[in-house]
């Protein structure tokens, strides 16, 4: 399979891009920036490209079979997700490229929670509400789409770099919690399940979730 990569020196694009190199993709890896250091497999191919910029996006996107998005904005930048999202989608239209995203957790609803969604919880981080609430707009705008055959991928509450295992759970739009109320999952394996799902295809224009 083709892929390309936007936010490929991320914490969970680059182990996007590990982990389907070691599938043995051909992996595309966009970066805003090739000059800063990374740490890419040497069989990546590196291009420059704006997630922003549809015109950037069709290009990247010619003779793929699919592209993932995992870029995050820095502190401050919120609505560049918004942007990029749209821009995403502008330069996919047409092109039959399926579009996988790497999503935010807030939007998902609370298990016994009578629809309250993980944002919206007493306890959720002041801190982290900027970027919940930019995510669940990237996804608003998904969902919207009438075009793009598009998947948006929701990590667990906790999402850290930690082992690769091979083993999830799989959940729609409710938050994913283990007997003890904990809802984690390490970058290596919310990898696994992004790649499982772009060889497997079962959720197409939907959004899904996974946690241990």
């Amino acid at each position: 399979m083709r892929i390309t990569v936007f936010g490929a020196n991320g914490s969970v694009g680059s182990r996007v891009v590990a982990e389907a190199t070691a599938r043995g993709h051909q992996v595309t890896a966009v970066l805003r920036d090739p000059s800063r250091p990374h740490r890419l497999p040497p069989t990546v191919a590196v291009a420059t490209g704006d997630a922003r910029d549809p015109a950037d996006v069709r290009r990247l996107a010619a003779g793929q079979d699919l592209l993932v998005t995992a870029t995050r904005p820095a502190p401050g930048h919120e609505g560049e997700l918004a942007t990029a999202t749209k821009g995403l989608l502008a330069g996919l239209a047409g092109t039959g490229v399926r579009l996988l995203v790497v999503g935010g957790a807030g939007s998902l609803t609370l298990p016994g929670g009578n629809g309250v969604t993980l944002v919206d919880a007493p306890d959720f981080p002041a801190a982290l509400r900027p970027i919940a609430d930019a995510c669940g707009e990237q996804l608003d705008l998904c969902r919207a789409d009438a075009e793009v055959d598009w998947t948006y991928l929701s990590p667990a509450a906790l999402l850290e770099p930690g082992e690769r295992t091979g083993r999830y759970r799989l959940g729609r739009d409710e938050l994913v919690v283990d007997p003890d109320g904990a809802s984690a999952i390490s970058m290596e394996d919310f990898a696994v399940a992004l790649l499982d799902e772009a060889e497997h295809p079962a959720h197409r224009r939907v959004r899904f979730t996974v946690a241990y």
